[in-house]
């Protein structure tokens, strides 16, 4: 190559940036000639070919080509740069009104979940937490549940490979709490809980529960009864009133289920409580002494509880198919800023 070849490969460098069109262009353009296997490069290493008394005349033909080059790539890119900003201004008018984003709120299981807790914390109860892939011990054996009981087959509870499950309620925690602290306890124990239902409008297989769990000596039914009657007030507002209605669960004796007063028609009976005057709220009980001798507790009593959160979000919002507390529809979220 000789400095003519040069001079010519100039020219046509030279042009090719200046008739670049776009940054992608331009950009083709320099790693065509200045990128590290480009054509100034081979020009440099062509340099070691020549004859010594040309290698400096090449040599420095070399640099101008590279040094014009990168001038005219810099001008023609402020030129490109100020051709698109044009374009942009004349694309958008600036005397339309500004789009704002509104900001997210809190999601109805969250907030009704950090409300029941606030509730609780002024009574004295502290948060506990557990894993959600539990033992059947813990579950199960320790929750005085039979090994007949209908809560133990695959139909309705998932087991892993290794034994284990997923929890079906909170109340493992209250296990793992009461086995490593001494009494008094008192604790409520919010968060997730999974079992084998058909997801509908009223049901899912992955659902949300608080549990709370008072022992102490000389807890009565009496304390368990002014206690989810104040929660209800609290909760519901302070016309609410509650029922207690006999029932049965393996882990409490004697066991009960809470009604509130309809929050709808405030007990006079509508479509929502199924003009009853009352809707289910939880079920609660009297700690069973099979579960305090699971833990090793002694001459203590204790009261426990449960609710599902979902089913209290259904109740308050009029929410009439739980599937939409899952589907992250922000028109449906949005209603409850």
């Amino acid at each position: 190559m000789i400095a003519a070849d040069i001079s010519k490969l100039k020219e046509l460098a030279l042009s090719a940036a200046a008739q670049a069109a776009s940054m992608d262009e331009l950009e083709s353009v320099r790693i065509e000639y200045m990128g590290r296997k480009g054509v100034i490069q081979d020009v440099m290493q062509s340099l070691k070919d020549c004859s010594p008394e040309d290698r400096p005349g090449m040599g420095k033909a070399a640099n101008d080509l590279k040094k014009a080059l990168q001038k005219k790539i810099d001008e023609r890119r402020i030129i490109i740069e100020t051709e698109v900003e044009s374009i942009r201004d004349k694309s958008f008018d600036f005397t339309l009104p500004g789009q704002w984003h509104s900001l997210g709120s809190r999601h109805p299981i969250s907030a009704i979940t950090e409300r029941i807790t606030e509730i609780f914390h002024t009574l004295g109860f502290t948060v506990a937490d557990g894993p959600d892939i539990e033992d059947t011990y813990h579950n199960f054996d320790a929750l005085n549940t039979p090994v007949d009981h209908p809560s133990r087959d695959e139909q309705d509870t998932f087991y892993l490979d290794n034994g284990n499950l997923l929890r079906c309620h909170t109340s493992p925690v209250q296990v793992r709490y009461m086995e490593s602290h001494s009494p008094p306890v008192r604790i409520i124990a919010p968060g997730r809980c999974y079992r084998r239902d058909t997801p509908d409008a009223t049901h899912s297989a992955n659902f949300h529960q608080v549990e709370g769990l008072y022992v102490d000596k000389n807890v009565s039914l009496a304390d368990l009864k002014g206690t989810i009657s104040y929660f209800a007030r609290q909760l519901m507002g302070l016309k609410v009133k509650t029922r207690f209605r006999p029932h049965f669960f393996p882990f409490t004796e004697p066991s009960v289920e809470v009604d509130f007063t309809c929050h709808v028609c405030s007990g006079a009976g509508c479509r929502v409580c199924k003009n009853s005057g009352w809707i289910e709220i939880m079920g609660a009980g009297m700690v069973d002494p099979n579960v305090f001798t699971a833990v090793g507790y002694e001459n203590v009593t204790g009261y426990a509880f449960g609710m599902g959160i979902e089913r209290i979000a259904m109740i308050m919002h009029g929410i009439q198919d739980i599937r939409l507390l899952y589907e992250n529809d922000v028109r449906f979220l949005r209603q409850f800023q």
